[in-house]
Parts: C-alpha cells; structure tokens; sequence
C-alpha cells in the first residue's frame, strides 16, 4: 500500500465500541464514538484553551509566527492523524492523545517545568505527564456528576504510557521513573483505576507520541529559523536536512532564505512520516498483532523510526539543544521565567491568603506537602500571561522576557 492511501481498520487498532469503558458511567452518544467524545472533551476543556498562551520555545509575546503549546499540539494531531490513517488506527482517539498530550506543561515550556519540579521537590516533584493526567481526571470543573473529563480507559491509558511501560509486571517502577518512582498522581490514580502500568500502550498512543517528536523536530527548526538563530545553511552540518537542501536548490535555484526553510519543513515532515510508517508496517508484519492486547503485549514499541533514521532524528535533536534550546538568548529568557516561577512559588507558600480562594482551604485543613501541590496545581495551569500579571501584582519588579 502507498503511504499515500489510507488503510482499512486494523485488527490490532482500538475499537470504540470495544472500550473499557469510563470510571464514571454515561450513557452513549447517538451521535459519536466514545473515543470522539473524548477528543470533544479535550478540545472544549479550560486547560486546552489556555494552551494559546504557553511557551513552546518563545515566550508568546516574543512574536505572533512562533508555535505555542496550542499551535504545536494541532500540529502534532495533524501529523499524528496521518500516521493512524495509514496505519489503519482509530483517527479520533489518536487525535485525542495528540491534543491532550501536553496540557499538563506549566507556563514558559520546559524552564517553567523544571522551577516547579525543583520547587515541589520532597513533596513528589513535577512531571507534566503526570500533570496532564490530573487535568483530565480531576482538575477540569465543567462536568455535575465528577470532575475531570472522565475519558475512557483507553485514553487515559495513552495519556500516562504513550512513551512505554511505567513498570514491571511486579510494580517496580522502570526507565525515567527507576529513581524517583512513578509520580503520584499516576499511582495514586491507578489504585482507583487500574491503567496497567506495566503493559505498553495502544498503537494509537504511539503514533501520538512519535508525531510529538516530528513535530518538534520540523518546527522548531522552522521557529529557529524565523528568529534568526541559525541560517538554513547551517543544517548542511547533518547529513539528512544537507540532502534536502541540496535537493531543494537544484529544483529551486533562486528560491529566497524563507521559502527555502519551509520547504525544508516540508520536506522534513514528509520523509519522517514516510520512515515511521515504512517502519511500522515491517514491525508489524514480524509480530503479527491479531488485537490491541497482543500490542500492548508485546515488549517493544511497533511504532518507530528506522535505526539509521532514528539516528539521523536525534542529530537534529542534537543540533537543536545546541543551536536553539541553549542559545544564548533564549536561555537569558528562560532563567528569568524560572526566577518568576520561584517568587510565585515562594510568595503563596507564605502567604496563602493570597492565592485565589478556589485553591485555599483553611489553615490546618491539609499537609505541607497538600499545600504544595496545590500551589503546584495552580501555577502549573497558569499561562505565561497570567504568571507575569501575578508576579507584577505581587512584586516590585518584574523581568520583561525579551
């Protein structure tokens, strides 16, 4: 099959009408799938709008063309869709994990997540993915019967594990979270709801979370390139995006600098989409999957670059740490950010009588470590915006962030 026709349903894709189901039970919709409903949930959600006014690399004010953690995630369900209709997977519950996958990012990207993890550091630390778990099981309001958003187990399931396994079939916890353990909110959550921790996640999922790492890849280039941290030319240092280019000028010799480098883009997303699902298709051609149990099963992920692509991808990561992510001026902006987020941080924790009174209960009524995570809940929902209006409220004086 060409990557550019779509396939029929697979037999090891999520099948709505098989779900497991919500912790809350509803009655079906006559009109959509529960995995349709899902992604309706999230769109509509508080935190999914506020998304518009998050860091993905820029802080918003900085320029209306860079992405922000709205603009990267419709992208990442853009290229995430692509991959389910080729690979013959449910579109609407990939589109679903695509979209919700970062809407637990605090404000100003990733400096705003490592101040909070430091801040909350001996009362269980910041993982967005964590955070976006308790967004759609408990911090969303906008439902009478629970709160959250009561999403299926199959979402939920592809919300904590689209990155692989959290444990051990015996509960020990494994890769990233071997030190630390797994977050609290992902275990206390699956003591109520049992997301299986140990199994890997459904096909959907992974496409979710490699169309995250495609995404990242072709537009922050795109966005370095805007912001003049690096020139088109400079990319001829990998041996990938050198072809593309060299390919490019041959077909375009007197194309300008800006509609070279979004043809870089172009190119870049299509060839990755291209090797992922080249990939995949061998993958699983060798595992022969009959369900979506016999994925989660499975003990690798299916979805994947191919080995000499997946090296060629992380010298691109590696050529973005280096030449966007520590540059100079961003990192400047960054450690401002950060310093913002600790004066918050701080301030509420002496002077709870500030915080808005939906996140103060009165003294005496929680532990330090409730209080704090409370705190934690509450700035990590906060837009860049709104974190600089708090702290000019609070503060003397307040970083600009340019």
């Amino acid at each position: 099959m060409s990557v550019g026709m779509a396939a029929p349903r697979s037999v090891y894709a999520c099948d709505p009408d098989r779900s497991r189901g919500r912790l809350f039970a509803e009655p079906p919709s006559k009109t959509r799938s529960p995995f349709r409903r899902d992604c309706d949930r999230v769109i509509h959600s508080t935190a999914f709008r506020r998304l518009k006014y998050k860091t993905q690399v820029f802080v918003f004010h900085e320029g209306d063309h860079y992405r922000t953690r709205l603009t990267h995630s419709l992208e990442v369900a853009q290229i995430a869709r692509a991959l389910a209709r080729q690979l013959g997977l449910d579109e609407d519950l990939t589109e679903t994990l695509a979209l919700a996958h970062d809407l637990g990012h605090p404000p100003f990207g990733h400096a705003g997540e490592r101040a909070l993890d430091s801040c909350l550091q001996g009362h269980g630390g910041f993982d967005h993915n964590a955070q976006t778990l308790r967004v759609v099981t408990s911090l969303e309001h906008r439902h009478p019967e629970f709160d959250g958003l009561n999403l299926t187990w199959e979402a939920l399931e592809g919300i904590v594990k689209h990155n692989g396994p959290l444990t051990e079939r015996g509960g020990e916890a494994v890769g990233r979270y071997r030190g630390h353990g797994i977050p609290a909110a992902v275990s206390d959550f699956n003591r109520t709801y049992d997301l299986e921790l140990w199994s890997f996640a459904s096909l959907e999922a992974q496409a979710a979370a490699i169309a995250d790492d495609i995404a990242y890849d072709a537009h922050d280039i795109d966005d370095g390139l805007r912001a003049g941290l690096f020139a088109v030319d400079d990319l001829k240092i990998m041996p990938l995006t050198a072809e593309m280019i060299a390919e490019i000028a041959k077909r375009y010799p007197d194309l300008d600098n800006d509609r070279r480098g979004a043809e870089l883009v172009r190119e870049l997303i299509s060839y990755l989409i291209g090797a992922v699902v080249a990939e995949t298709r061998r993958r699983l051609e060798a595992a022969w999957p009959t369900s979506v149990e016999d994925v989660r099963n499975h003990g690798e992920q299916l979805i994947a670059f191919p080995a000499d692509v997946a090296q060629q991808e992380t010298g691109i990561k590696a050529f973005l740490k280096l030449r966007m992510y520590r540059h100079p001026r961003v990192m400047g902006v960054m450690g401002e950010a950060e310093r913002i987020l600790f004066d918050l941080f701080a301030r509420y924790q002496q002077e709870p009588a500030i915080l808005p009174a939906e996140w103060r209960l009165p003294h005496g009524e929680e532990s330090e470590t409730e209080h704090a995570r409370r705190i934690g809940n509450f700035i990590a929902g906060m837009t860049d915006r709104f974190a600089l209006t708090e702290h000019q409220r609070l503060f003397d004086s307040t970083p600009d962030l340019r």
